[in-house]
């Protein structure tokens, strides 16, 4: 059982539980595992949302690296997917990126990448543990000339539009309206600044709002995780697509001209009906998480396109991609992975590929949107102490109660029961045609859960 690490790195309240103490060891324990096998003095990259804490923590994480040895290039504040495509671009050994993605200000976290620019594997994450718990990280520091040299490279922002351009300029030139606009909620975070670059320097008619970072007002009522209020915005001042990014920039949601919500299953099926037109989906292959909706998987089956699920986390959706050659995955929440650019959730790239889409087949978004049905879906949380989170599975009351439930489904309904990897709960999730249905039995099942695992 990992101490730190949960299933997105360590992630915690800034300063009273994610520490400087804490994340100076985990930088140096890091820096040791993740470079052990190199012949040369490693370099990383660090790049930060826009939290308060932010400078903070990579102050912390400086001086671990630097402690043990490592050189350190510092982006400042750049999405997940530009330090994960910067760090395979300039071959450095490693990279961290200090967010808390979609949560409020006050939480912190450090993610760690490979040179291959994808997030580390649990065992690395395992061995840093390890490491940090041995009491040996004294003997891991530099001396002399050996102590590493921090350098400021937020130049290299001009390096990831420039990304954006060589995939897009050319194929958007012929199909640029003015009557197409689009409006960007940057939620405050980590692409406030860059993403209006991108769309200005492509020629997209843009708004951009939410992009006035303060500290604290990183996904407070904006971003993918609050998107309603883009909803209304899209509605109201008529705009052909509303796109909403969480916090660091990895995730994007998407709101059609009537202000409906595309999440991430119904993008999906967009994207992956477009390549497979294109003959660039790769073994007509889209792979997804247990929690993506039931109505994708029967929009694969109908479309002649293979459907391979995995747990839910993003990181086991690129294992998938990587080990089976596919080229397009990622999550309901809007993780969604083009592995032919970016080996990491990308909400720019995801965002700029609708747009092509739209612009190319000259739709609007709801039509688009109709290639995919989306079953009702209900999730409840049932309170267990964390060490019965998984007796669900040994109970044959809650065994039968789940069976009779998909038995009223006939195929047309399901039920997902996933213990949270942080918290002492049991997350149960049902869909089905009826929202009423669902969410009655759903509760029936949370309440049966609680009582009979307490």
């Amino acid at each position: 059982m990992r101490k730190y690490f949960g299933t997105d790195g360590i992630r915690r309240i800034a300063n009273t539980e994610l520490t400087p103490e804490l994340v100076y060891k985990v930088a140096k324990a890091g820096a040791y595992v993740l470079s052990k096998h190199t012949d040369h003095t490693p370099t990383i990259f660090i790049g930060r949302d826009t939290r308060i804490s932010g400078t903070l923590i990579e102050s912390a994480m400086i001086a671990g690296f630097l402690s043990y040895g490592a050189n350190v290039k510092t982006l400042g504040v750049m999405p997940t997917p530009a330090v994960a495509y910067l760090t395979r671009k300039f071959k450095a050994d490693a990279s961290v990126v200090i967010s808390a993605s979609h949560n409020t200000f006050e939480f912190n976290g450090v993610k760690y990448f490979s040179n291959k620019g994808t997030k580390i594997p649990d065992s690395l994450e395992e061995e840093i543990e390890e490491v940090m718990e041995s009491g040996k990280l004294e003997e891991l520091t530099a001396i002399n000339d050996k102590i590493g040299i921090s350098e400021n490279r937020e130049d290299l922002a001009e390096e990831y539009v420039f990304f954006f351009r060589k995939i897009f300029e050319d194929k958007l030139l012929d199909h640029l309206d003015d009557n197409f606009k689009v409006v960007i909620d940057t939620a405050n975070g980590a692409t406030s600044k860059i993403a209006p670059r991108v769309f200005k320097a492509l020629g997209i008619n843009y708004e951009v709002i939410n992009n006035t970072p303060d500290g604290i007002n990183i996904n407070h009522n904006c971003g993918s995780t609050h998107i309603d209020n883009l909803a209304k915005y899209v509605v109201e001042n008529g705009f052909s697509l509303g796109i909403a990014y969480d916090g660091d920039g990895d995730r994007c949601l998407c709101v059609d001209e009537k202000g409906n919500i595309l999440d991430g299953d119904i993008i999906l099926a967009i994207i992956s009906d477009y390549l497979k037109q294109q003959g660039k989906l790769k073994k007509d292959t889209v792979v997804a998480t247990v929690m993506s909706n039931l109505g994708l998987k029967k929009y694969c089956k109908d479309n002649g396109l293979n459907f391979e699920q995995t747990n839910v986390g993003d990181r086991y959706v690129l294992e998938n991609m990587l080990a089976n050659g596919y080229n397009l995955g990622g999550e309901q929440s809007g993780h969604i992975i083009f592995l032919d650019y970016n080996p990491t959730g990308d909400g720019i790239l995801t965002s700029l590929m609708l747009v092509e889409i739209l612009l190319t087949a000259k739709k609007s978004a709801s039509e688009l949107a109709k290639k995919i049905n989306i079953y009702p879906q209900i999730l409840i949380n049932a309170k267990v102490p964390s060490d019965k989170k998984y007796a669900y599975k040994e109970d044959e009351v809650i065994k039968v109660a789940i069976e009779k439930i998909e038995e009223e489904f006939s195929g047309n309904g399901r039920v997902l029961i996933r213990p949270s990897g942080t918290e002492p709960l049991v997350r149960v999730m049902i869909e089905g045609e009826n929202q009423e249905v669902i969410s009655a039995k759903a509760r029936e099942l949370a309440d049966l859960i609680e009582s009979r695992l307490n």
